[in-house]
């Protein structure tokens, strides 16, 4: 498909930035619906002058969402939340705003729409989030057929919210908490692969109506990215056991936090695998090699080095 006019919803988040970077590159015409265009603003030298748009769309407003996909050739929905705040609820964004997207996707007539998802969406699923990003996605499919979904694992890159945070926490504290004992797989996707996936599904008409579960090269238990981590940082800390029926306990009181560091539906999800399923549609099928953590990590953690990011050789 050639490039024309995209409406990236969500586009000012950790994924979005790299995202709008492809698409600009790629000579698209990029309208980026968020709740608050300012915040947006920082994508725009990312491409040619007024080549990238912020527009005010609420995703749970109908008209808003139909006025920004008005005469556009595709759209992405990069819209999620990780923990519920205010009148932000997973059912709202997750699933209602999902559906609102891809139902005026298919009114106006659009040629593609790419749904970014999770690995272990699933309307049956034990957690909140898990559960509504799976009945999203049924309700994407079921509004435009030709949707290509990609549920990615943990996302990792400069700005990303898992490595970022214990990094942060490993510089003050003497423990980290292994939630579960920290047996908990994960398969981390390099931000930059997701962006191209989202890049290639847009582009590529045999990729409509397809899943793909979006995985790095190999799987790492809790415990082991967080050793990654440290030694990325070169900070040596005790690595402690957490129950999963303590952390809970812990997470009713810290969810009440404005930006809680774990909430009890976070706890319910790190008692699942979050890793590629045999047999699913990966990164190779899109001509993407995934990245490995361990060559990326390193480039933006060291600023979490004890003397700042030109310390050479310090262990603490």
């Amino acid at each position: 498909m050639s490039s024309g006019i995209v409406t990236v919803f969500g586009g000012s988040g950790f994924v979005g930035r790299y995202v709008v970077q492809q698409l600009a590159q790629d000579g698209w015409q990029i309208r980026i619906a968020v709740r608050h265009p300012a915040r947006a603003a920082f994508l725009k030298p990312l491409g040619d002058i007024g080549q990238i748009t912020p527009l005010c769309v609420p995703v749970q407003d109908r008209e808003a969402v139909a006025a920004a996909l008005h005469e556009a050739e595709a759209a992405v929905n990069l819209t999620g939340l990780l923990y519920e705040g205010g009148k932000q609820r997973f059912q709202a964004v997750h699933t209602e705003g999902a559906k609102a997207i891809a139902e005026s996707a298919a009114a106006a007539g659009l040629r593609a729409l790419v749904q970014v998802s999770a690995i272990g969406a699933d309307p049956s699923a034990a957690a909140d989030y898990a559960r509504t990003k799976g009945e999203g996605e049924a309700a994407v499919t079921q509004a435009f057929p030709k949707a290509t979904v990609l549920r990615p694992s943990v996302i990792f890159g400069p700005e990303d919210g898992f490595f970022n945070r214990f990094a942060e926490m490993a510089r003050f504290a003497p423990a980290l908490p292994l939630v579960g004992g920290g047996a908990t797989r994960f398969q981390p996707v390099y931000v930059g692969d997701v962006a191209r996936a989202v890049l290639h599904a847009l582009k590529t008409p045999d990729c409509q109506g397809k899943v793909y579960e979006l995985g790095g090269p190999r799987a790492y238990s809790f415990k082991e990215l967080l050793e990654l981590m440290l030694k990325a940082i070169g900070r040596r800390r005790a690595l402690v056991s957490l129950p999963f029926g303590l952390a809970r306990l812990q997470a009713t009181f810290l969810e009440l936090l404005p930006v809680p560091p774990l909430t009890r539906d976070q706890v319910t999800l790190l008692q699942s695998d979050n890793v590629v399923g045999a047999g699913a549609l990966t990164l190779a099928d899109l001509g993407i090699e995934a990245t490995a953590v361990e060559s990326i990590i390193p480039t933006y953690l060291d600023q979490y080095r004890p003397g700042g990011r030109f310390s050479v050789g310090r262990t603490l």
